[in-house]
């Protein structure tokens, strides 16, 4: 059996056959969208992963705690990593700023029944043409958040939107405080186990001043260690950030397929540095089965919390580039995603083999009935363990139940079909069997070009 370090959820309670008492389960709860991304190699051109291959012998032990390393003198940052050359465009001119902020703050007053907004409009205004830009409210920033996620066309968990818990860390650009935060952020969302929808918003841009960015796609991601063979150990997708991360300093972990990568934060300094994640604010789950007593010595496992990190929260024309937010994992993510993905860890050949199905043809279905074996292992091991995680026809319904509320509140609902609709038994659910509409409205979670490229661990120039 395989060494699990690192916290995993309540993973005590299993026995040595992977069974345990099942707990009762939380009935409410955003299903997952940040992990389905487009299909394609890995971050730095690399051949998806072979996962159970160890790294060579440049990976070191995983440093301990919070930590950060400045650049090494050799690693060119100014010239490489200006906040000038990664930023979001041109800053909108104070017309276009006064704008967005009126059309925002005439949504908010209208829909918290807070009356005319022309006085708050006026004083936004003064103070667009006094700064250049305008500070929003505390009440006004809750707002803008949870309303950017009731437009994300793209998330199917978006009953529960108005939930959402706001910590507000405005004030917070250096890159350690970033971090600092950013575990923080982890823990509280964790919840022993009972997954919080959480956002941390931390600086936004100013004129002159832009706000942090972290790198990082997720703020827990696992490595991908790229072999001379051409693979990767690990998770491919990860794999130019893994490299980046490596040469500013980290050492890389013990070298298994699941060691988590650390955050890597640019500060409105502009230096780049990487941080640690402290053990526990990173939970993770073994991954059992109900049926296969075999299947925990795989030595596989998924962590708690899909907190997405790099997308830019947009409120009134105001960008907060740093602003990792969460909801809580619907099963499919890791099961017929991130577990299942060619260009990711691609177990599904390595399962089919385990369960003795016939893989020399397509027509025996043997990728169909891995996939499915391998969803049932996530339920079964997140419920198991006490943590909260979410299924594909249940999220479903409540997606329906979502595009009712909305629509008897007059507030057309926008969905991207091939988002929505879950990459198993697609035509099982009910989300299958209608159209929907693309709309795109602000308060929006933007994902800009260049953090996928920054996420990819590609310096811009």
């Amino acid at each position: 059996m395989r060494d699990f370090p690192r916290r995993t959820g309540h993973a005590e309670r299993f026995a040595q056959d992977g069974s345990a008492g099942r707990p009762a389960p939380w009935d409410g709860g955003p299903g997952g969208w940040l992990d389905r991304v487009p299909a394609g190699r890995g971050g730095d051109g690399t051949a998806p992963s072979a996962p159970y291959a160890q790294v060579g012998a440049g990976a070191g032990a995983q440093t301990p705690g919070l930590r950060g390393q400045l650049i090494p003198r050799r690693f060119d940052a100014g010239a490489r990593t200006r906040h000038d050359a990664v930023s979001r465009g041109p800053d909108p001119t104070p017309h276009e700023l006064l704008r967005a902020a009126a059309e925002f703050l005439t949504l908010h007053h209208t829909e918290e029944h807070l009356g005319d907004p022309g006085r708050r409009i006026a004083a936004a205004r003064r103070e667009i043409a006094d700064t250049g830009t305008y500070r929003h409210t505390t009440e006004e920033l809750v707002f803008g958040a949870r309303v950017a996620w009731r437009n994300a066309n793209r998330c199917i968990g978006r009953l529960y939107w108005h939930s959402l818990c706001v910590r507000d860390r405005r004030d917070v650009r250096d890159a350690e405080e970033v971090a600092e935060g950013s575990a923080d952020h982890l823990r509280e969302a964790t919840h022993d186990g009972r997954i919080r929808a959480l956002i941390t918003v931390f600086a936004p841009d100013e004129p002159g001043r832009p706000g942090p960015r972290i790198w990082n796609e997720q703020l827990i991601r696992y490595a991908g260690y790229a072999r001379p063979d051409g693979g990767v150990t690990g998770d491919p997708r990860n794999a130019g950030l893994t490299s980046l991360a490596q040469r500013l300093g980290w050492p890389g972990g013990s070298g298994t397929p699941f060691d988590v990568l650390p955050l890597v934060v640019q500060g409105s300094d502009d230096k780049l540095r990487w941080f640690a994640l402290p053990d526990d604010a990173v939970l993770e789950v073994e991954l059992a089965h109900p049926e296969y007593t075999w299947w925990r010595a795989l030595g596989l496992r998924w962590h708690a919390v899909p907190a997405l990190a790099n997308m830019c929260l947009e409120i009134g024309g105001i960008c907060y580039p740093a602003a990792p937010f969460n909801g809580w994992y619907m099963g499919t993510e890791i099961g017929a995603r991130n577990l299942a993905d060619t260009d990711r860890y691609d177990l599904l050949p390595f399962i089919a083999d385990r369960l003795g199905l016939d893989t020399r043809t397509d027509r025996s279905l043997w990728k169909d009935r891995a996939l499915v074996e391998l969803n049932r292992s996530v339920l079964h091991s997140f419920d198991r363990a006490g943590v909260t995680v979410t299924d594909h026809h249940t999220e479903s319904r409540r997606f329906l139940t979502h595009l009712g509320r909305e629509e008897r509140k007059g507030r057309l609902v926008g969905a991207d079909w091939s988002w929505i609709v879950p990459p198993i038994s697609g035509s099982a659910t009910p989300v299958f069997h209608r159209t929907y509409e693309a709309v795109e409205r602000r308060p929006a979670y933007v994902h800009h070009p260049e953090a996928l490229e920054r996420a990819r661990g590609r310096a811009l120039v």
